[in-house]
């Protein structure tokens, strides 16, 4: 079957906008820019990203990560706010590869829309930019895609991929933790990435005027603080003691997060009194009815990362970390598992 005579058609009729994507290479190129660090070889808009692993590793081991942001791009679209979103994107991928050992080399992002808005757009990449600045690593490429009738009006989707380098000798995988261990909590901003599902529907019981004041500030800009970076503090705190254990507290909340580094005879035993709820979990559990063991296994509750050390070194950890800008708490202690109870208790 052939075209009518008449007919003769391109790919802007199909409704992607070259022009665009043009446009917004040149316009995060000054961002990108601020993000290069020793290793980088080459900038954005190659097909491919260069990066040499410097020669200070004597036997690297590179660790990779990928994720998104969830659904708290919907409240970001809702609101009009795009950013911070970007910060999220990098902190979930930095913050994965952290607690293995990794120093974050370098980021890409994958942004995915309907028909371009280079301003929308440009204001997410400035965010990823600004993500890589606060944990060292450097933007390096991406790729952006314009897939009319894919995506509605005003969205788009998001995925990151961080790459990291750790000596293999230095790897924590958790074998190390024995019982006696110390667990440090290192407060969240908020409700970091995770979660936000069950965050839209509380908002959507409740009914909250989002622009109203909440403990001094919009409640849509606590609900849109982006997720803590805490590469640089603890790769400090790697560098000048053991560290036992890692973890990010991300989906599955404490619960579910926390046994990922314990060996099978081990349990991590976490004292709710020991840290500071922020009114925003105390706020979204009152206003969902949402029970204290599901608030433990959604949510971060206030603590974004642990930290599994000695208990002669929790102390010097706690000072450490506090002088580097973090908010610590003592949380708990690792000690030998009963029978079949769970790897993380909640007390």
């Amino acid at each position: 079957m052939t075209l009518p005579s008449n007919v003769s058609l391109s790919y802007r009729d199909a409704g992607v906008d070259i022009d665009a994507g043009d446009a917004l290479v040149e316009a995060i190129k000054p961002f990108a820019k601020r993000t290069t660090r020793e290793g980088v070889l080459g900038g954005i808009g190659g097909f491919g990203a260069l990066f040499e692993i410097s020669k200070k590793y004597k036997e690297p081991v590179l660790v990779s990560g990928t994720d998104g942001v969830g659904t708290k791009l919907k409240l970001a679209f809702h609101l009009n706010r795009h950013d911070t979103i970007g910060i999220d994107l990098v902190a979930m991928s930095v913050n994965d590869i952290l607690v293995q050992g990794a120093e974050p080399l370098f980021f890409l992002d994958y942004f995915a829309c309907g028909k371009l808005d280079v301003a929308t757009a440009t204001d997410v990449i400035k965010g990823v930019a600004k993500g890589c600045e606060l944990s060292g690593c450097a933007l390096i490429g991406g790729e952006t895609a314009e897939m009319p009738s894919m995506y509605p009006d005003g969205e788009y989707d998001l995925a990151g991929f961080a790459v990291g380098a750790v000596e293999k000798s230095k790897i924590i995988d958790g074998t190390k933790i024995a019982a006696g261990d110390v667990v440090l909590g290192l407060a969240s901003s908020g409700v970091h990435s995770n979660g936000y599902s069950l965050v839209r529907k509380i908002l959507d019981v409740a009914n909250p005027d989002l622009d109203g004041d909440f403990h001094g500030r919009k409640l849509a800009d606590v609900l849109l603080e982006p997720t803590r970076i805490y590469v640089k503090p603890l790769l400090a705190l790697m560098e000048s003691m053991e560290v036992r254990g890692l973890v990010h507290i991300t989906g599955g909340g404490l619960l579910e997060n926390v046994p990922r580094v314990l060996q099978p005879h081990l349990t991590a035993v976490l004292h709710r009194d020991a840290w500071d709820m922020p009114p925003l979990f105390t706020w979204l559990q009152a206003h969902g009815g949402v029970a204290d063991d599901e608030m433990h296994r959604v949510f971060n509750c206030g603590i974004g990362m642990t930290v599994i050390v000695s208990a002669d070194k929790a102390e010097v950890a706690i000072a450490e970390l506090r002088k580097a800008g973090e908010t610590v708490y003592r949380i708990g202690e690792i000690r030998a598992r009963a029978n079949d109870e769970p790897q993380t208790i909640v007390v």
